[in-house]
């Protein structure tokens, strides 16, 4: 179970809403989600958790390239939202996971495709082959500085477990609004 909330700054604090992840499919969408959300071009912070497994955090501040934090990255990485943030901190390419989903083998139409042979050490856990991937480490990943800024220091987001968006939106001063939408 997911839960997902956005919360932008605003001149009179934080404004929180719930976020639809039926209709986020790539981190992109997310992206956009929260921009969508901005006054102002102003700070938005996309909150993600899968109960107590891990929470994720993203921060978008108008055009800038966002920022990501993961608790528990080898958690996240086998759940389909959490994949898509730890995909982007390992360095991922995001168009190659695009263009390898349309099944481009290089071979022309009537030509018989070739299989590729990999060995154990190139299957993951569920014995699916990831193309270079790295090992996805057990514990936080990314940018722990990310709310610093904001009330949040990198050493109480690196040591937050249990109920975390909640310790995160009560350091932001956005409690009240983040259980409006809870």
């Amino acid at each position: 179970m997911y839960f997902a909330a956005l919360l932008a700054r605003t001149e009179d604090g934080w404004e929180a809403s719930d976020m639809e992840l039926d209709d986020v499919e790539s981190l992109s969408d997310l992206i956009d989600l929260a921009r969508s959300a901005a006054v102002d071009d102003d700070t938005v912070v996309a909150l993600i958790e899968q109960e107590d497994a891990w929470f994720g955090v993203v921060r978008v501040d108008g055009e800038e390239d966002p920022r990501y934090f993961v608790s528990n990255a080898a958690a996240a990485a086998r759940s389909s939202y959490g994949s898509m943030l730890t995909k982007e901190l390992l360095g991922s390419d995001e168009e190659d996971d695009e263009l390898d989903e349309l099944d481009l083998d290089g071979t022309e139409d009537g030509e018989e495709e070739s299989i590729a042979a990999f060995t154990d050490e190139d299957a993951d856990e569920d014995g699916e082959r990831g193309a270079g991937s790295e090992p996805v480490p057990a514990g936080p990943l990314g940018d722990p500085r990310l709310l610093d800024d904001l009330g949040v220091t990198n050493k109480q987001l690196m040591t937050l477990d249990g109920d975390a968006l909640t310790e995160i939106a009560e350091s932001l001063g956005a409690t009240e609004v983040l259980e409006a939408v809870r």
